[in-house]
């Protein structure tokens, strides 16, 4: 356990945010237009996804863009905005309206371009959740740093989840359980984007040769994973030695330039974060939600 980090976690804002279930969305055009040019129509982002649950496989689902559990957002941008924003890996999300009000559950991720929140609820919840039903977020993390390391940059994330990271020092790094590592040369949708706090970053699968020598077609959601020569201090950008440590937050994608969505947690323009490879190192597994709910109730018995 990595509490002996020294944070600034004392001196954190917590506020509430809100947002209501989102709906699944078409635009005209139902077709989706593959890498290979095929077209296709499939389930994507948005409502409620009952059997699409941190812990389970990132790229398995026929699907595109497909959401874990439950996708929460505001209709108005501003408040979206703070909403997408101020939420984090592993705050607190109650269900305040509705058939399921006074359940909680734990944000997994952010969607960038559709500006969701992703939120885990127990399988009982989700079936009386109804598009629309409002979820409060106590929001905590943005600002959270690591007094030891100053160098590394921390966002989205709340201050248990980081603890429970297994975060070691070694000498002057800091050591990173990560579930895969992945070469910034295959990420895409998100590069360029001016600030990480919202969001998220794409690992493209569409190169068979890379995605087996890195082992992507395995990725689970929730995962953490490290993503190497990708600074994302202040906006994404390709940097010879960097390292920006995130986790899959969405599935993989037909679309050219997309795939499994990253949110980025930690980034070291320098180096300093040595990531290493264990592939345990995802959130259903950390906090027994998700796909490992009901393998943690039984180990408990």
């Amino acid at each position: 356990m990595a509490k002996k980090l020294r944070t600034n976690e004392e001196f954190l804002v917590v506020q509430s945010v809100i947002g209501e279930i989102s709906s699944p969305v078409f635009g005209d055009a139902i077709y989706r237009i593959t890498a290979s040019g095929q077209p296709v129509v499939l389930h994507g982002v948005g409502g409620v996804s009952y059997n699409v649950l941190v812990g389970h496989s990132a790229t398995r689902w026929v699907g595109d863009h497909v959401e874990p559990g439950v996708s929460v957002k505001n209709k108005d941008g501003p408040s979206n905005n703070a909403f997408n924003t101020l939420s984090c890996v592993g705050n607190t999300a109650t269900v305040v309206c509705g058939d399921a009000k006074g359940a909680r559950g734990i944000v997994t991720g952010k969607h960038g371009g559709i500006e969701h929140v992703l939120v885990d609820f127990p399988s009982a919840v989700m079936d009386k959740l109804v598009i629309g039903d409002k979820v409060q977020v106590k929001a905590t993390g943005q600002g959270l740093a690591l007094l030891d390391f100053p160098q590394v940059k921390v966002m989205n994330v709340c201050p248990d989840v980081l603890y429970k990271m297994g975060l070691t020092p070694r000498k002057d790094r800091l050591e990173c359980p990560v579930a895969r590592i992945v070469p910034a040369a295959v990420m895409g949708s998100g590069l360029g984007s001016s600030v990480c706090q919202r969001g998220d970053y794409d690992i493209q699968l569409f190169d068979q040769a890379t995605t087996e020598e890195y082992g992507l077609k395995s990725l689970r959601l929730g995962d953490f994973v490290a993503i190497v020569d990708a600074d994302h201090s202040f906006g994404r950008t390709y940097r010879k030695g960097a390292v920006s440590v995130g986790i899959v937050t969405h599935c993989d994608c037909v679309i050219a330039g997309h795939g499994p969505g990253v949110t980025t947690i930690l980034s070291s323009p320098d180096g300093i974060l040595l990531p290493v490879v264990n592939k345990r190192a995802n959130i259903a597994d950390m906090l027994g939600i998700g796909a490992c709910r009901k393998t943690r109730a039984r180990a408990r018995k």
